[in-house]
């Protein structure tokens, strides 16, 4: 048991925005009292409706999309949701900061990093635990709507409800003192009743160091 404040984090490993949030998000758990608990979203599940609308690139980004996810949920649904910060971490750091193949040999990899059997490799080809992967996607979703992507985070009201959403889109990851800030603000706004958004363009690439 803890009396740590929960933070349901639901990701994508495909993202790079989300995979530096979620590194922001384990800074935070070093200087606030909260705790992490991970769940699977999908981005070719949120897209699937409007693929006709995207650009090829975007397209064929989100075909190679259901290999991880399904990956993740398949792990989660064998092994339990506390594998899933783990297989994340593994798999974000080969995708994002070492830039390795996003294939079958990194998937194992990963997987056995994580402490989990290398067959589950074998999940990314197929749709065994799709349903399971959608319900998954739908919680984290539902709480903040179609117009988002990944991540989304949901933390306790003071009221008891949920406070739920996307983002802090964010390059490079803060840290530190500032890694608080940052979740005291985001925080502060998003529990505004009636606040939907700030946002401006981006002008950097994400930025894994």
């Amino acid at each position: 048991m803890t009396d740590k404040t929960p933070v349901d984090f639901w990701f994508d490993p495909k993202c790079p925005w989300a995979w530096l949030t979620s590194r922001w998000m384990l800074e935070v758990e070093k200087v606030r009292d909260v705790e992490v608990r991970w769940h699977v979203m999908s981005l070719a599940v949120l897209n699937e409706d409007k693929l006709d609308e995207l650009p090829a690139e975007y397209r064929e980004m989100l075909e190679a999309a259901w290999g991880p996810v399904r990956v993740c949920i398949a792990a989660e649904q064998k092994h339990g949701s506390e594998v899933l910060g783990p297989l994340y971490t593994a798999l974000g750091t080969r995708f994002h900061n070492e830039g390795a193949e996003q294939d079958h040999a990194t998937l194992v990899a990963a997987l056995e990093e994580a402490g989990l059997p290398a067959e589950l490799a074998d999940a990314a080809g197929s749709d065994a635990y799709d349903a399971e992967l959608r319900a998954s996607h739908r919680e984290g979703i539902e709480k903040v709507g179609q117009d988002v992507g990944t991540p989304v985070i949901a933390v306790p009201g003071a009221d008891g409800e949920q406070i739920a959403f996307f983002g802090p889109v964010v390059t490079p990851a803060p840290k530190g003192e500032a890694a608080a800030r940052l979740w005291d603000g985001t925080l502060m706004v998003a529990s505004t009743p009636g606040f939907y958004e700030i946002k401006r363009t981006r002008a950097a690439a994400p930025q894994f160091d």
